[in-house]
């Protein structure tokens, strides 16, 4: 099969014929059918983050069950799935905790003592995230996918798999918005238009919208954004705290830095809780003042959205075929797997929200 192989930081990926092995007892082989390019494959990419390489990137997918191993029976040939990075064991702590999200358990991956799942000329190449999105298959763990209805578009059932859940399931679960709150998300690309859409849906009686780029903050007013604010031009925390009359109950920061962690935080009410979402690269320390914690300030991070997929994503579906989930304007620009490089360019100017590659 073709995959973009991923071989040095900061080097163009090329379009390479790869080898996919055939699936094991508790794995599944899918016809990938879209991926969406998300800032975290950048991340890696461009060495913000460390990774061993060669590998596959990508990791936000949706696609078409080819083959099953002799103990899967969630799915079967022909069903529609979405991919998730959050593959679960089922039996850790954090799995019968109600936290799959955090499940490391190495049993969901291969061993080093059976073949690779993806390999060229005998030699393992990596999945990225145990998935490995840009390709035209992908052989993974069981539980690492979701069936979803067959009426669902498959590039917009993409986006569900990373940074739709991921922006959502940060206001459902990690901070829990309750109607009639006041949220205020910072960045505007597709985790945080999808936080946006979540709070809209979660009955945010307020929704502040931060961003540099004039066309994005424009975006936001269509996912549920009821105010804008231009941090290129203003200062966000004052803005945020003028516009409420003091700071909101809820804060998302969706960028992955250490500057607008802290706004996140400063810009919160009495009582607020601030959410970090983004990645923020490693070694970076956020400060804050000690003293807010006198207010019942708090920070937290938030790992996939804190999701439990296979019951989110479905729903997730439902809600963009009852015209609730606004998926369509979130994908730029529909693109080839010999485009990805461009993609990655442009996802570096911040300018887009999601470029989605389409298999067929």
């Amino acid at each position: 099969m073709k995959a973009a192989v991923f071989r040095e930081v900061n080097k163009p990926m090329t379009i390479e014929d790869i080898r996919i092995d055939k699936p094991g007892p508790s794995e599944v082989l899918i016809r990938t059918s879209a991926a969406g390019v998300c800032h975290s494959d950048l991340h890696f990419w461009n060495g913000t983050y460390p990774g061993a390489v060669p590998m596959v990137l990508g990791h936000e997918s949706a696609g078409v069950v080819e083959a099953v191993g002799g103990d899967v029976h969630y799915v079967k040939p022909g069903d529609h799935v979405i991919t998730c990075l959050s593959v679960f064991c089922g039996h850790c702590e954090y799995c019968l905790t109600g936290h799959m999200s955090l499940c490391q358990e190495p049993e969901t991956r291969r061993s080093k003592e059976q073949p690779p799942r993806l390999s060229q000329n005998s030699a393992p190449l990596g999945q990225f995230a145990n998935l490995g999105s840009y390709a035209e298959q992908l052989l993974v763990h069981a539980h690492a996918v979701v069936k979803i209805r067959p009426d669902m578009p498959m590039d917009r059932a993409a986006l569900i798999g990373c940074g739709v859940m991921t922006g959502m399931g940060a206001v459902f679960h990690t901070a829990k918005v309750e109607p009639g709150a006041t949220v205020a998300v910072i960045g505007c690309g597709g985790i945080g238009l999808s936080a946006i859409n979540g709070a809209a849906i979660a009955g945010a009686s307020r929704i502040i919208a931060v961003d540099m780029v004039p066309s994005k903050l424009e975006l936001a007013r269509k996912f549920g954004a009821t105010d804008v604010v231009n941090a290129k031009e203003k200062d966000a925390v004052g803005e945020v705290k003028e516009l409420t009359g003091g700071g909101v109950h809820y804060s998302f920061e969706a960028i992955g830095l250490k500057a607008t962690a802290e706004q996140a935080f400063n810009m919160l009410r009495n009582g607020g809780t601030a959410t970090v979402i983004g990645m923020i690269p490693p070694g970076q320390m956020v400060s804050i003042h000690g003293m807010e914690f006198l207010f019942e300030k708090k920070i937290q991070g938030s790992m996939m959205g804190s999701n439990r997929f296979r019951v989110d994503m479905p729903r997730f579906v439902d809600y963009y075929l009852q015209g609730r989930l606004h998926l369509d304007d979130m994908v730029s620009r529909r693109i080839k797997l010999e485009d990805i490089n461009d993609a990655f360019a442009a996802l570096g100017t911040g300018e887009v929200a999601r470029s989605v590659i389409m298999f067929n």
